[in-house]
């Protein structure tokens, strides 16, 4: 059975970004096995399920009714399947610090463990996601487990996927050794500029402390555009089809989708890139 590992923020992920996915892959036959960064249930932005809320760039509301439904049934801690996840902390090493008295050592040991890891678990999957909103900024984007899962996955040749804020974690997963980013001379998208909040970014963190629950951060922490844009170099791409109702870009093995509206159509180009061989698409 084909295996997909989906990482979660514990900070808040945007609702349908999981459910399109999710829905693609029960559809498909697929497991799904979920992962945080410390093993906490992971939780929906509230505005991820208000069909009354107003996305401030485009002007209009981006969740329907019957998507905040879905997202509030998957949400409910009375439903188990967000039970339980995996927890990054514990699964994968940390990397010491370069002052450590026992630097060499603990490195040698450190690579030993992940390739353990990656060995006994990893290669039992065969692609990963890491689903985007506002949350990855604070727990996904400059994690070095999460990194390390995804050029784990890049070095066994599997498809790495990403939506909206969570691409950033792409452009951050580099090597130690050269700390070159993997979508160098790739095309992605991701969030885009002319869709960045400029107040009302927000965060739950109640998984953290019952009293961090939508907090306002104003604007974004950084214009991922410009990261993006950065990170694939001069023979690369970013394309954030500003205007166009979705972009999803396909550059094996990676596959990236903007925003909300891109979901189902990431989750279904993941599909093709699995059972087709799809590897270009988008540009």
């Amino acid at each position: 059975m084909t295996k997909i590992l989906i990482v979660l923020s514990e900070w808040g992920y945007w609702g349908e970004e999981l459910v399109g996915p999710l829905e693609t892959f029960d559809a498909a036959g697929y497991q799904v096995d979920f992962a945080t960064p410390n093993g906490k249930r992971p939780v929906a932005l509230g505005v991820s399920m208000d069909p009354t809320f107003v996305d401030p760039p485009l002007g209009r509301p981006v969740t329907t009714q019957d998507m905040a439904d879905k997202v509030r049934q998957l949400d409910d801690t009375n439903n188990p399947r967000l039970n339980n996840p995996k927890n990054l902390r514990e699964w994968l090493p940390e990397r010491p610090y370069w002052s450590s008295p026992k630097f060499l050592r603990e490195m040698e040991e450190y690579y030993r463990l992940l390739d353990e890891v990656r060995q006994r678990d990893l290669q039992t999957y065969d692609a990963i996601l890491i689903v985007g909103g506002s949350g990855p900024m604070v727990d996904l984007a400059d994690n070095q487990r999460v990194h390390d899962l995804i050029l784990s996955f890049y070095q066994m040749g599997k498809p790495v996927a990403a939506e909206c804020y969570g691409v950033a974690c792409l452009a951050f997963a580099r090597d130690i050794g050269d700390r070159k980013s993997i979508i160098w001379g790739k095309h992605v998208t991701g969030h885009c500029l002319e869709y960045d909040y400029k107040d009302g970014t927000g965060f739950n963190g109640t998984n953290i402390d019952p009293c961090l629950n939508n907090i306002n951060f104003g604007t974004p922490f950084y214009p991922l555009e410009y990261i993006l844009r950065d990170a694939t170099g001069p023979d690369g791409q970013y394309h954030g089809n500003v205007g166009r109702p979705t972009s999803v870009i396909v550059d094996y093995p990676f596959i990236t989708g903007r925003s909300t509206p891109d979901s189902y159509l990431t989750g279904q180009k993941l599909v093709e890139v699995l059972e087709k061989g799809l590897k270009r698409y988008g540009w």
